[in-house]
């Protein structure tokens, strides 16, 4: 583990937040009003997460004498130990190999691919006037918010941080919120066809095995 402090990068907040928030961007290409209001809170997230990876460590600064206390060995203020997780339970190699900065590639990519699978089925079922239920919308009603869930989760077992770990409950009641108005609005335009999709397809946890009902369009 590198001995030299990495911290005060400011164009590295600024460069990974904004090729984070595109990258994200293309994925989602938000349209409505709550789709920005979810874009948005997700790119707060992601800016808290580089000023803190890049910028200054409040979490280490805040926590630094219960760390130093507990783990002596570990240059709190080096970059590495930004990677807590590795540090704490005593990873001793690179910790950009270690088991949850590798497990955290599984949850971002595994999320950046559910808003990209899901963004094609509902952007063509809204210009068709139907139902979005092929694709990732056969397996659950919320892909794209259970991707944006994912993609934090696996930037918190990468970099946790106070301030991330206090927005993620936040971020995740908010996609609750509007998965909930969304689904309101749904239900009083397509009536029994979305209620008997509501029946085979759970709303954000996928089944062991998809239903074959909610794949077909609901008649």
């Amino acid at each position: 583990m590198s001995d030299t402090p990495a911290y005060g990068l400011w164009s590295l907040v600024i460069l990974n937040s904004a090729l984070f928030i595109f990258f994200a961007f293309t994925f989602f290409k938000p349209k409505t009003k709550r789709d920005w209001r979810s874009f948005g809170a997700f790119s707060a997230f992601l800016v808290a997460l580089f000023t803190e990876m890049y910028g200054f460590p409040l979490t280490i600064y805040l926590l630094s004498g219960w760390l130093q206390s507990r783990f002596p060995s570990v240059n709190w203020w080096s970059h590495d130990a930004g990677h807590l997780l590795e540090m704490m339970f005593g990873w001793k190699a690179n910790p950009h190999f270690g088991p949850f900065h590798l497990l955290s590639f599984a949850f971002i990519g595994g999320g950046f691919w559910a808003i990209s699978a899901a963004w094609p089925v509902l952007y063509r079922a809204q210009r068709e006037g139907t139902l979005a239920t092929t694709g990732p919308y056969s397996r659950v009603r919320h892909p794209q918010y259970v991707g944006f869930v994912l993609v934090m989760f696996g930037f918190l077992l990468q970099w946790p941080t106070l301030l991330t770990l206090a927005l993620f409950p936040v971020l995740v009641f908010m996609y609750w919120r509007l998965a909930v108005s969304e689904e309101r609005e749904t239900a009083a335009r397509f009536g029994e066809a979305y209620a008997a999709y509501k029946r085979t397809t759970p709303a954000f946890i996928p089944r062991l095995r998809p239903s074959q009902n909610a794949k077909r369009s609901p008649a």
